[in-house]
């Protein structure tokens, strides 16, 4: 279950989200570069651990600044009795393989409209899955979402099965970024 031996375990205080966008109350906490540094991969990495000796399994994201962010929810801060503003003990390790992204509903309509895309798709890494829909979805607007699945779908159909042109780490494009904390 474990891709390696690396383990990182590490303290760090756990920030409320300044905006939390009408969820319920969250925290999270941005990995120290050092520890980020241990994963596999600058992108979305998705990792089994504990929080204060409670696990968990969950996908961190890029926070641009070549390190990870990991969000806590609700459930999780209830069940290790912990609140944003708490020091944590986190313990965390890569999994054995990636799980299978969970797909947007218009990007999969849009493979579904476009059989030699979605053949080219299904021939593909779950880590190029992953980059696929990440790049899409990291857009800020819909008139921008919306061009990519249609540029991820002209490009699948031409048989690329990776995504061009996206920094999955976010700190050469500035595309992705861990939230900013309230004060």
């Amino acid at each position: 279950m474990i891709k390696s031996d690396i383990i990182s375990q590490f303290e760090a205080k756990l920030l409320r989200p300044a905006q939390l966008d009408g969820d319920p109350l969250w925290a999270f906490v941005i990995l120290p570069k050092s520890e980020s540094a241990k994963l596999p991969r600058r992108g979305r990495t998705t990792v089994e651990g504990s929080i204060n000796d409670h696990g968990f399994q969950a996908t961190l994201e890029p926070d641009g600044q070549l390190s990870h962010w990991l969000k806590v929810n609700h459930k999780l801060l209830e069940i290790a009795g912990v609140n944003a503003g708490d020091t944590v003990t986190l313990e965390i390790r890569p999994v054995e393989q990636e799980p299978e992204p969970e797909m947007p509903t218009d990007l999969q309509q849009a493979l579904a409209a476009a059989p030699e895309a979605e053949a080219v798709w299904k021939d593909t890494t779950t880590i190029a899955r992953l980059d696929w829909i990440h790049w899409v979805t990291s857009a800020k607007q819909a008139k921008t979402r919306a061009k990519r699945i249609g540029d991820a779908c002209d490009m699948l159909a031409s048989g690329k099965k990776r995504v061009c042109c996206f920094d999955t780490s976010g700190f050469y494009s500035k595309a992705l970024s861990a939230p900013k904390a309230a004060d």
